[in-house]
């Protein structure tokens, strides 16, 4: 795979112009109709298509964790798949789910199609007290391949690759392996991202093959910034989560973006006890606009959309920026 570079950081508002046009025709409120996942599926294959005229843009450091974990994968592969074509595999996606400009990939992207009225704060404090189920570039869900990560998880890049890289490497391979042609077993390996239903990824991934552009100025994180914090007696460590500071296309991160609302900025935290984890969202009053802090809990293997638990916030002590309950 050829890759070239170009130096600059990428300006956060470089997007998908027709996605986020589409989108912003049902906001979140629209009838039953619009808010059924159906629809927010439908709109997601609509807008999948990278225009062929636009390069294919990938964060520079983002790409060499997908490169690193894509090239381990293919040596361990139980089937014949290069190195090359197996970081095509892994990244073909992330364009058609989050950057359908042909524009980096953020890693911060926050899902915008999800309405259910379970994903906000149920005594709707403020605005911004939202939950999005789907993170990152790989959009990885708490209803599917995101169950187990938190949102700071599937944030990180090299973490998520890891990951990401040799699960998809391993469907493709099944599916070689059953007598599938090279198209279908990539067909079939993409199956856990609706935009890849009609064809986009295959697109992608070929012109991928062909060359992707890396660029500077879309770190690890995509914006999300890695802290310590104090949270009921103990110190963790945290992610500080601002909309406003992500690398990458940015569609989403403005208010008129997608149908759900967009989250304040929040902390995530990472709970373990007793061999479960609980992923921990909380927004600081400051940040929220709410009279005070308020927290959404998720634990590990549980659809936000059903299952998450919001109560007052009983105090976080941001200690690297020393800001909150310090």
């Amino acid at each position: 795979m050829a890759f070239s570079r170009i130096a600059g950081r990428m300006a956060m508002g470089i997007a998908g112009g027709v996605l986020s046009a589409a989108l912003a025709l049902h906001p979140a409120g629209a009838t039953g109709v619009q808010d059924s996942q159906s629809r927010a599926d439908e709109e997601k294959m609509a807008n999948a298509w990278v225009p062929a005229q636009q390069q294919l843009r990938f964060g520079a450091e983002p790409l060499g964790y997908v490169q690193d974990a894509a090239s381990r994968a293919a040596t361990q592969a139980a089937c014949s798949i290069s190195p090359e074509q197996a970081t095509a595999l892994g990244i073909a996606m992330t364009w058609p789910e989050v950057a359908p400009s042909g524009a980096p990939p953020s890693p911060m992207t926050l899902s915008r199609y999800d309405t259910q009225p379970a994903l906000g704060d149920p005594q709707d404090r403020a605005p911004g007290l939202w939950f999005h189920p789907g993170i990152g570039m790989w959009q990885l869900d708490s209803a599917g391949l995101g169950t187990d990560f938190t949102a700071a998880e599937a944030m990180d890049s090299q973490y998520a690759a890891e990951r990401m890289a040799p699960f998809i490497v391993d469907k493709y391979c099944a599916r070689r392996n059953s007598g599938g042609t090279p198209a279908a077993a990539r067909a079939h390996a993409w199956t856990d991202w609706v935009a890849c239903r009609q064809g986009a990824c295959e697109d992608t991934y070929q012109r991928a093959l062909n060359g992707v552009v890396a660029v500077d100025g879309v770190d690890r994180y995509g914006g999300t910034q890695m802290r310590r914090c104090w949270y009921q007696g103990g110190a963790h460590d945290c992610a500080f989560v601002d909309p406003a500071n992500a690398q990458g296309s940015a569609w989403w991160a403005a208010p008129g973006g997608g149908r759900s609302p967009v989250a304040a900025p929040f902390y995530v935290i990472r709970l373990d006890s007793g061999g479960s984890s609980t992923e921990l969202r909380y927004w600081l009053s400051i940040d929220s606009g709410a009279s005070t802090d308020v927290r959404a809990m998720r634990p590990f293997g549980v659809n936000a959309r059903n299952g998450l638990s919001w109560s007052t916030g009983p105090g976080l002590c941001d200690l690297t920026a020393q800001r909150g309950d310090c």
